[in-house]
C-alpha cells in the first residue's frame, strides 16, 4: 500500500519574537579584549564565560577557598609529567605550602629518580625494545631495587626519596620524591608488578616491592582521610591513581571518616573512562565539586599553579 503524506502549509508556521527567547549565550558572556601586559587573573577573568573557560575559574576558585581554610591539597600524577619538566613545578608549590601530599606511579618515580641520578631520563623505547635492551639500564634497576629493599615497611616514596637526597644524587634537587623527603611531605609510589622497568632486572624482588607499595596504600589511604574540606588532582594517571584513589576512600570511609566535600579535578590529554569516573565524578557525588580539564600537561599543569598562586595571592 502507498503511503499518504501531508502538505504542509508553511505559511501557517507559528513564530515567536527573538526577544522572548531564552539565550544560552548573552553579551556579558564574550571574551573581554586581551591586552598587552594583563596580569594572569586579568587574563582568566576575560575569557568567555562559556563552557570550560567558565569551569576553570570556577575551579581555580573552590581550591583557593579550600587551601585559604585549611584543606589538603593532593596531587597525583603519572609519569609523563615527570618526563615533560613539570616536577620542579610540583617541588615549588610543596614549598611554597600549596601541595600537601603527593601520589604517583612506578612511572613517575622511574623518571624522578633517573632525573635525579643523571639529569637525564626517557629512553627511546622502539629502538631498545628490537635488542632487549628497552628499561635494562644497571644503574637504574639496580639502586632502586635497592632503596626498596632497604626499609619496604616504611613505603616506596620514602624509601626512594630518602637515598635521593641522603646519597647525594648530583641532581637531587629536581627530584620531587627528594623534596618531599626534605620537607617531611607524604610521597607514596603505587605500581602493579611487571608494569615497571626495574621489575625486569635481577635486584628486584616481588615480596620487597609489594610490601613497599602495599606501606604506601596504608599511608595514602590515611591521607585521604583528611580530605574532607580539599582538594586532589589527578595529573596524567590514566589507570593507577583513580584506582588507588578510589579504593583509599572506600577505607577512609569504611572506617568513619567523613570525606564528601572536596573538590576533585583531572587534567589528561584525553578525557579517559577512570578518571573521569573514579576521581571526578564518583568521589564527588556526596557534596564535592568535580571537574575534567583536557590538555597538554606542559601547558595546562603551568596554567593551573600560576592560577592557584594568584588567586591565593587576592
Amino acid at each position: 500500500m502507498k503511503r499518504a503524506f501531508p502538505t504542509l502549509d508553511f505559511q501557517k508556521i507559528r513564530t515567536i519574537p527573538l526577544e522572548s527567547r531564552e539565550n544560552k549565550v548573552r553579551r556579558d558572556d564574550l571574551a573581554r579584549p586581551i591586552r598587552a601586559g594583563m596580569t594572569l587573573s586579568e587574563f582568566v577573568g576575560a575569557l568567555p564565560n562559556q563552557l570550560v573557560a567558565d569551569g576553570f575559574r570556577e575551579f581555580i576558585g573552590r581550591v583557593a577557598e579550600a587551601k585559604r581554610n585549611g584543606g589538603l591539597l593532593i596531587a597525583m600524577y603519572g609519569g609523563h609529567v615527570v618526563k615533560v619538566g613539570l616536577g620542579s613545578l610540583l617541588i615549588q608549590m610543596m614549598e611554597g605550602g600549596i601541595i600537601d601530599a603527593v601520589a604517583t606511579n612506578g612511572a613517575g618515580s622511574i623518571h624522578d629518580f633517573e632525573l635525579a641520578l643523571v639529569g637525564g631520563t626517557s629512553e627511546d623505547v622502539g629502538r631498545n625494545i628490537q635488542t632487549g635492551d628497552f628499561g635494562m639500564a644497571k644503574e637504574t634497576g639496580d639502586l632502586m631495587n635497592r632503596a626498596i629493599a632497604d626499609q619496604p615497611e616504611r613505603g616506596m616514596g620514602y624509601c626512594l626519596g630518602r637515598m635521593i637526597e641522603e646519597d647525594g644524587f648530583r641532581d637531587r634537587d629536581v627530584s620531587v620524591l627528594a623534596a618531599a623527603y626534605r620537607l617531611g611531605i607524604p610521597a607514596t609510589v603505587h605500581v602493579a608488578v611487571g608494569t615497571d622497568i626495574i621489575h625486569q632486572h635481577p635486584a628486584a624482588n616481588g615480596a620487597h616491592i609489594g610490601a613497599a607499595t602495599f606501606a604506601d596504600f596504608q599511608r595514602f589511604s590515611g591521607v585521604v582521610a583528611t580530605l574532607e574540606g580539599g582538594a586532589v588532582l589527578n595529573f596524567g594517571s590514566a589507570v593507577l591513581m583513580p584506582e588507588v584513589f578510589l579504593k583509599a576512600l572506600t577505607v577512609a570511609r569504611n572506617l568513619g571518616h567523613t570525606v564528601e566535600k572536596f573538590v576533585a579535578a583531572d587534567f589528561d590529554m584525553i578525557r579517559q573512562y577512570r578518571p573521569s569516573e573514579n576521581v571526578v565524578r564518583r568521589p564527588t557525588n556526596m557534596g564535592g565539586h568535580g571537574y575534567s580539564f583536557t590538555g597538554h600537561h606542559e601547558i595546562m599543569i603551568p596554567l593551573v599553579f600560576a592560577s592557584l598562586l594568584d588567586a591565593l595571592k587576592a
